[in-house]
């Protein structure tokens, strides 16, 4: 714990933010007059280093780009493998863990050890790994790399400790899975071929004990040769040569016949009493054309082959279709008797395995399911119902239904939002599943003691927004919201509807929601927001429709004093609520003749809707098209339910809502907010002279082919090094080039003639992208490149958080450097067409520093690291309310950073995080009660509630891309100021509750997680998390309350990370146990006759024929062994295991051995003891021996 105190007296030369220069910490509104200011402010720091430690919690989301799949039939737990080398391991809900190969290496193939606990993963770089499942995060025990063949296919039989490993040249290697050793008995192509034979025959495509006689070995081969191996005799039984090539085999249980799968679309099987040819071929799939010859099918990929007690054995397989038909689904096909089952995929099939009743392969398997691995989807379909009906999947799977946009993540929500949410969202939910309990129920997991209700929210790009029930690390859906039905669908032929048909003009770029009162923003990509009230009644209702004209041009002006001249300023006719009417004239003409002027980008529907119970659209606004040049889109966002009021900015300007009178109340430039108090005094323009595109910010040239490359560029569709850098897209003007032709001839334009202003929106997380990490420029040309993506799609992670608008012009993609300074000279300021808003919060606070009572302001934040406070009065009387305008007062406080503002916080003089005041949430749908009307109830946190002995005031936190400052207002002076980074920039940053407490935590570009204490801004904690190699990671990235953060890690999956040392330290409490005791079933008796007639052969000894006795050492340069670094959570697990049994023979060890060095000691002196009596009685002999026995 840490005590300071800080004097405020003569504060303004002594403290840091009185040597920063410019107007920092300075107001315009006026000097302090009487305002009271605190003499002193004494908070009591209880955050110290030691309460974090960042950690990753749990993965939601489907495996991206799977390539294996696994099944314990004993433990029943599921395994995928996915080309990244990560590795999803799944039970019962609450049961799932993620590993990740070191290598990243792609899994190849999975194998569990059945019942014990472990699982074999083979990568693609031709390494086998063996991890250990009897601990909740597992860890690799052992590792075997090849380093002269490559891995080609795995098997190990049942209750055996030897792999099989087969290899691309051919050859069978074996493996002992507890020591992770090579065997000396190898298995050489050359040997199971025939030596006749002169082609070699392919890779190893199969292995497989024969389930007959377990030292047969079946192999398969890629070129279509079969062998089945001796293991004793050391030699072929017999040989198939077939001409097609090979891709699976599936045994029948009685181990006397087999089925293959071919690349012609066919089955064949064999019969091992004549194998010179199949007993039966069949095309499943392939008809008989009118000349007689079978049509040419598609290869059967896999295939497997289970019997059944009551009925007809299984076939099922994957592929096979013909060629005649183009664009076909995948299909899974069953044939069950003579009844064919052909069941289609939405993606390609990557992989299946049907589940069975019993782990011996010599018994009858009784199929009851079959786990489809696609390729983005996980199904399970039930094979205990005829008309194979699919279970409903409890686990997360479909995030990336439509690619998400951007993510929201709220900890400690109301205890009731989530029933309610669940309640309304079940309504919705599809039937048709199969009736049965999800066959995958392995493992256990019990509700931990550290729980709360949170919330993630999801935002696509077909418009849907998605909310998740994130408590106690579990992710299920709970509601979800379909944008686009506020809007007309467009109709073919009708303008440019027909080429927006297949575009994204829905997608969702920012959300903003306030869970108390209930009330939820969505700001879409046609640069639209859209207000949604909740509601658990159904109703019918006309959606009232804004149009704002927020478009300006910086040259427009020509003195201060015609600001009100300005064409930023909105219509009179647009302040009023009206429905909206789409233009006759077509928005996506792209000639010079139709200008397009004054037309939103969607229509909304302009009739009475009926609308289901749930989030009930009430206000849409739009932004206007602006002489053929599209709006530009929005780049930040404010609600507050208790002032009815909502703002949002863009690189033009700021725009201010009444959302309970339907009315706008201020659009306005971001440079006329100003007013006088401009701290750069930026010199005017002559008017349209060469005006540019309404891009983010951009930079003047003098080179007109620069000016017409620079403005040709859409501002959300860059593309760096071939790949797409934008989730979603922009308008852009197709109307008359705003910049005349030069002698240098056209302009460079991205898009074709025709084409309309938007393409399909890409997910959040389909960027890749090689950044530089490594020295300072990197980051300068990373950061204008990380800027410019903001400006297209931005993220909010709560109600207040926004990001910041940017341009990244040709010449810094040429050059791969930020040529221009970022810094406050007024040089660099004057070069900027666009001062673009990039964060705003309501609040109650200070606006002038003669204020002696808060009052409800708008905090603003710009690009160029500018902080606004504007004032505004609202009137407190509900009929008053809605009745009386709010006014908006001149701009008061301008305060300075380094860097475009990215967040603002509020801290009560004690150091309490003060929060927005919201209205409490009211169905305005329920029947009215004249007992009790419906009124609207505010709840307000007062700056000065709770520090009656500090005076009036509070404390702002302010943090951009390059520091953070803590003011104190109203007296405006700035306490304490800290640089977070000069190598890189901030691309995230939150004031978040910690232990009952409040931080600033940061994220920065180049990976490093930071946490600030509040409000002495002291370094608690930086770590460098992983280096930020894609866009998706930093445009997803956001904290939430408690410690928590969470990011998409894939196109498909989201990650859940912990700062918090007391959620480190409890999560082995919250995660699931993948392995539990179970007994293992006991085999069948198979009877006198089976076992005497050619049974299994219960005798085979493997370790006596691959043991080293036996089969001697393998060559040390054929494969290497790696140790696993378990780690120490891993020795104590494992205290009851292996390792544990080593440790306590160890110690046994020792005790004996000090035992028998006594024991030694105590026998050497027994022995010199008899010595000295042999010595003593020989002696006497002597002397005794002529003696006769009288003499004695």
């Amino acid at each position: 714990m840490k005590k300071f105190r800080k004097v405020l007296d003569g504060l303004t030369t002594s403290s840091p933010g009185g040597t920063i220069g410019s107007p920092a910490c300075g107001s315009t509104a006026g000097t302090p007059t009487a305002a009271p200011t605190p003499k002193e402010i004494d908070v009591q720091e209880t955050l110290v280093s030691e309460n974090f430690q960042l950690c990753k919690t749990v993965r939601h989301g489907f495996p991206y780009q799977p390539t294996a799949l696994a099944f314990d039939p004993v433990q029943k737990i599921l395994a995928i493998g996915s080309r990244s080398g990560g590795v999803r391991i799944l039970g019962r809900p609450g049961v799932d863990c993620f590993c990740q190969h070191e290598s990243g290496s792609a899994v190849l193939q999975l194998q569990f050890l059945i019942n014990e606990g472990a699982l074999v993963t083979a990568c693609a770089d031709d390494t086998l790994h063996l991890w250990n499942l009897r601990q909740r995060r597992p860890a690799i025990l052992h590792s075997l790399k090849f380093n002269r063949e490559r891995i080609t296919f795995c098997h190990l039989p049942f209750q055996s400790k030897w792999l099989y490993v087969g290899t691309e040249r051919g050859n069978t290697h074996i493996v002992n899975i507890e020591s992770f050793i090579l065997s000396g008995y190898v298995i050489m192509w050359n040997k199971a071929i025939e030596l006749s034979t002169k082609t070699h025959p392919g890779p190893v495509v199969h292995l497989s004990d024969s389930p007959k006689d377990e030292g047969k070995l079946l192999i398969g081969f890629e070129s279509g040769t079969i062998v089945q191996w001796d293991l004793r005799g050391k030699k072929a039984d017999f040989r198939i040569y077939y001409d097609e090539a090979i891709h699976s085999v599936s045994w029948h249980h009685e181990g006397k016949q087999f089925m293959c799968s071919h690349s012609d679309g066919s089955l064949t099987m064999w019969n091992l009493r004549n194998t010179s040819k199949p007993f039966q071929v069949t095309f499943p799939h392939g008809k008989i054309q009118k000349d007689g010859r079978k049509e040419s099918c598609k290869p059967i990929l896999k295939v497997e082959y289970k019997t059944s007690r009551n009925s007809e054995p299984f076939v099922i397989f994957s592929g096979g279709l013909s060629y005649d038909k183009a664009g076909r689904r995948p299909t899974l096909t069953i044939m069950h008797g003579k009844a064919i089952t052909v069941l289609e995929m939405d993606h390609p099939i990557v992989e299946f395995m049907a589940l069975c009743e019993t782990p011996y392969n010599n018994e009858v398997q009784e199929p009851y399911a079959v786990v489809v691995l696609l390729e983005k989807d996980l199904i399970v379909v039930d094979l205990t119902q005829s008309n194979f009906p699919v279970f409903e999947n409890p686990y997360p799977m479909d995030i990336h239904e439509s690619p998400v946009t951007c993510t929201a993540y709220f900890a400690d929500c109301p205890p009731d939002i989530i029933p309610i949410l669940y309640s309304i969202g079940a309504k919705h939910k599809k039937t048709g599943y199969s009736q049965k309990e999800w066959p995958i129920s392995g493992g256990t997991w019990t509700l931990g003691s550290h729980t709360y209700p949170e919330i993630i929210i999801t935002g696509h790009a077909d418009g849907s927004i998605k909310f998740w029930d994130a408590s106690a690390i579990t992710l299920q859906m709970l509601y979800k919201l379909k944008t686009s039905k506020v809007f007309e669908k467009p109709k073919p032929g009708e303008g440019r509807a027909a080429e927006l048909a297949e575009e994204d003009p829905f997608a969702v770029q920012m959300v903003s929601w306030c869970p108390q009162s209930r009330v939820f923003c969505v700001v879409g990509i046609s640069a639209h927001i859209i207000l949604y009230r909740f509601s658990k009644y159904d109703a019918n209702t006309q959606i009232v429709s804004l149009d704002v004209r927020l478009q300006f041009e910086s040259e427009d002006v020509i003195t201060p004093s015609e600001n009100e001249n300005n064409p930023c300023y909105s219509e009179p006719g647009s302040h009023s609520p009206q429905p909206h009417h789409q233009h006759a004239a077509s928005p996506g003409s792209g000639t010079s003749d139709s200008i397009k002027d004054s037309i939103p980008c969607l229509k909304v529907k302009d009739r009475v809707v009926r609308v289901p119970p749930g989030y009930q659209a009430e206000l849409v606004i739009q932004l206007l098209w602006v002489d053929g040049e599209p709006p530009q889109q929005i780049t930040s966002l404010d609600i507050n339910s208790a002032y009815g009021l909502l703002a949002f900015g863009n690189c033009n300007g700021l725009a201010v809502v009444d959302y309970l009178q339907k009315t706008i109340l201020l659009c306005m430039s971001t440079l006329d907010l100003y007013g006088a108090a401009d701290p750069y005094q930026r010199l005017t323009r002559s008017p349209r002279r060469n005006r540019q595109s309404t891009s983010g910010l951009t930079e003047l040239s003098d080179n007109q082919q620069s000016i017409d490359m620079e403005r040709s560029k859409s501002p959300t569709s860059d593309h760096v090094n071939g790949h797409c850098t934008s989730p979603t897209s922009q308008p852009f003007s197709a109307g008359k080039p705003r910049v005349p032709m030069g002698h240098e001839g056209p302009r460079l334009t991205r898009r074709g003639p025709g084409r309309p202003p938007f393409r399909k929106a890409q997910s959040a997380a389909c960027m890749e992208i090689s950044l530089p990490v490594s020295h300072t420029e990197g980051y300068a040309s990373r950061r204008a490149m990380l800027q410019q993506f903001h400006g297209v799609t931005m993220y909010s992670h709560d109600e207040h958080h926004t990001t910041t608008p940017y341009c990244w012009s040709e010449r810094e993609s040429r050059e791969n450097s930020f040529s221009r300074s970022r810094s406050s000279s007024v040089s660099s300021i004057d070069r900027d067409t666009k001062e673009a808003i990039t964060t705003l919060q309501f609040g109650e606070s200070y606006a002038r520093k003669n204020d002696t009572l808060p009052t409800p302001c708008l905090w603003v934040g710009t690009s160029l690291g500018v902080v606004l406070v504007i004032p505004m009065s609202i009137a407190t009387d509900q009929e008053e309310r809605m009745e009386e305008p709010v006014t908006i007062g001149p701009s008061g406080a301008v305060l300075m950073l380094k860097g475009s503002v990215l967040h603002f916080g509020f801290l009560d003089c004690m150091g309490a995080l003060i929060q927005s005041p919201y209205e409490v949430w009211r169905d305005l749908n329920a029947p009215e009660d004249p007992d009790r009307p419906r009124r609207r109830k505010l709840v307000h946190f007062s700056p000065f509630s709770s520090q009656d002995a500090c005076g009036e005031g509070h404390l702002a936190v302010l943090c951009s891309e390059r520091q953070a400052k803590v003011f104190l207002m109203p007296s405006q002076l700035c306490l304490f100021v800290h640089n977070i980074t000069e190598s890189s920039f901030v691309l995230r940053a939150d004031v978040v509750p910690v232990y009952n407490s409040v931080c600033l935590a940061c994220f920065c570009a180049n990976g490093h997680i930071m946490t600030l204490s509040l409000p002495s801004l002291r370094p608690l904690m930086d770590v460098n998390y992983m280096p930020l190699t894609d866009m998706r990671i930093a445009r997803t990235f956001c904290f939430a309350n408690g410690g928590q953060a969470l990011y998409l890690s894939s196109p498909t999956e989201i990650q859940r990370i912990t700062y918090s040392q007391e959620m480190c330290d409890n999560l082995q409490e919250m995660l699931g146990e993948l392995f539990t005791p179970i007994e293992t079933p006991e085999a069948q008796n198979r009877g006198f006759l089976k076992g005497f007639f050619g049974g299994n052969s219960h005798n085979f000894d493997r370790e006596e024929l691959f043991g080293e006795a036996a089969a001697g050492k393998a060559s040390r340069s054929l494969a290497q062994h790696i140790p696993g670094q378990a780690g120490m959570e891993g020795m104590k697990v494992a205290a009851s295991g292996a390792v544990g049994e080593l440790a306590r023979a160890r110690i046994a060890l020792d005790e004996r051995g000090q035992r028998l060095g006594e024991l030694e000691d105590r026998t050497a002196v027994m022995m010199t003891s008899a010595e000295t009596f042999s010595k003593h009685a020989h002696e006497l002999m002597l002397k005794c021996k002529d003696k006769k026995w009288y003499q004695f």
